[in-house]
């Protein structure tokens, strides 16, 4: 089948782009017998900034097991973090 595809309109914002997808027919813009290999293993996950107040003795032992083990302290925070995360939610 070679159907003529549409073009993809240019779109203002998100929003926008959105709205159109949400009604238009995906087969007049896509030749869906042709698929795209996705591959996302390289995608990081988001992250947010946050402010953590902590005990200067605790960000200084902390500091201290990061510098022992050669990561980051922020990224041995998180893996910490990740761990009891995991547990606690293991528990439930």
């Amino acid at each position: 089948m070679n159907k003529k595809l549409k073009p993809i309109p240019k779109f203002k914002n998100e929003d926008e782009e959105r709205d159109f997808w949400a009604s238009a027919d995906t087969t007049e813009y896509f030749d869906i017998s042709k698929p795209v290999q996705l591959d996302l293993s390289e995608l990081k996950p988001s992250t947010e900034s946050i402010s953590l107040r902590l005990p200067s003795y605790l960000l200084a032992r902390i500091k201290e097991l990061a510098n022992a083990n050669d990561v980051p302290y922020q990224s041995l925070m998180k893996i910490f973090l990740a761990e009891k995360v995991k547990e606690a939610l293991l528990k439930r």
